[in-house]
């Protein structure tokens, strides 16, 4: 299958998630498909996968996932995606839950989903269901903050040259 093809198959398995029916989601994947997530049990076959899509789908009511971007890789197909709902099925807390993840597929020969390994961050997933927010950052983590914009001096060295009104 073409990179076009499965991108446009990616598009489509996105908004299957986000129709509130998980046998669409179901539908693309093989016969006796799997999808595993976290490293979970695998779901296998349509009907267990179409479960896994129904839990989603019910937990978050107003559920969107859009696709970030696919690549094909030595692992396999790499589906990224974004997740993003409020948490208002039964026994949520109504916060609001966004997280990225992705899924590594192997296609059957009917361009089809014959195996899909899924993850996304489950800390910061069940932070989110609890509190509504993304769990703060590591204050011990070596990495320098990331800061959007021009650095002070080059803005201040636009503004006296005329390049920033």
């Amino acid at each position: 299958m073409s990179l076009s093809a499965l991108t446009a198959f990616g598009r489509r398995y996105a908004r299957a998630w986000c129709s509130q029916d998980p046998d669409k989601v179901a539908a693309f994947f093989a016969e006796d498909g799997s999808l595993t997530v976290n490293e979970g049990k695998p779901a296998v076959g349509r009907e267990a996968i179409a479960e896994v899509a129904r839990s989603f789908m019910t937990t978050f009511p107003d559920l969107h996932v859009s696709m970030k971007g696919l690549t094909r890789e030595s692992r396999g197909i790499v589906f990224h995606w974004s997740l993003l709902g409020n948490n208002t099925g039964p026994g949520g807390k109504g916060h609001r839950v966004e997280i990225d993840g992705l899924e590594v597929w192997r296609m059957d020969d009917d361009g089809l989903i014959a195996e899909s390994r899924g993850e996304f961050d489950a800390e910061s997933y069940a932070h989110q269901l609890e509190h509504g927010e993304r769990p703060p950052a590591d204050e011990d983590e070596d990495a320098a903050p990331v800061r959007r914009g021009r650095p002070p001096n080059a803005l201040k060295r636009a503004r006296e040259s005329g390049d920033v009104g």
